[in-house]
């Protein structure tokens, strides 16, 4: 069960990151209506909100750690990919608990739901070559 709630939890967060980058109002206010709107049993809240606001949080930080492994500028990158990448990252640095082969199927699954058609070979990749070329070395 547990799986299947985080799932749905960093799904919850997707929406939200995104639709805080396009709406560009306040985080907190997103976050809220998300919690409202999700009345549902399998809603783990307080992982939603570790992943929305910690994202949210350490925003600079992700982005130094992705764009060097971009193969494209970061305002290129559409912003689903864009908020599934964060959100991989945060649990990849964040979430010692999660295994990162968890962290890379799941941000694969957010793509391939929301992102274009190429969209989960660009996150597989991307975060292929930050955990072996950064996280995870030797």
């Amino acid at each position: 069960m547990k799986s299947i709630t985080r799932r749905f939890a960093r799904l919850c967060a997707l929406q939200a990151l995104y639709a805080w980058q396009l709406s560009k109002n306040d985080y907190t206010m997103i976050s809220n209506y998300v919690i409202k709107i999700q009345n549902i049993q399998n809603f783990n809240i307080s992982y939603f909100l570790t992943l929305y606001i910690g994202v949210i949080h350490t925003i600079k930080e992700l982005n130094t750690l992705m764009i060097p492994y971009l193969s494209r500028g970061l305002k290129a990158i559409d912003y689903i990919e864009y908020s599934v990448l964060l959100i991989a990252l945060f649990e990849l640095t964040q979430c010692c608990d999660v295994p990162y082969k968890v962290v890379i199927n799941e941000a694969i699954e957010l793509a391939k739901i929301f992102g274009s058609e190429k969209s989960h070979k660009f996150i597989n990749g991307v975060l292929d070559k930050i955990i072996t070329e950064k996280l995870y070395k030797g």
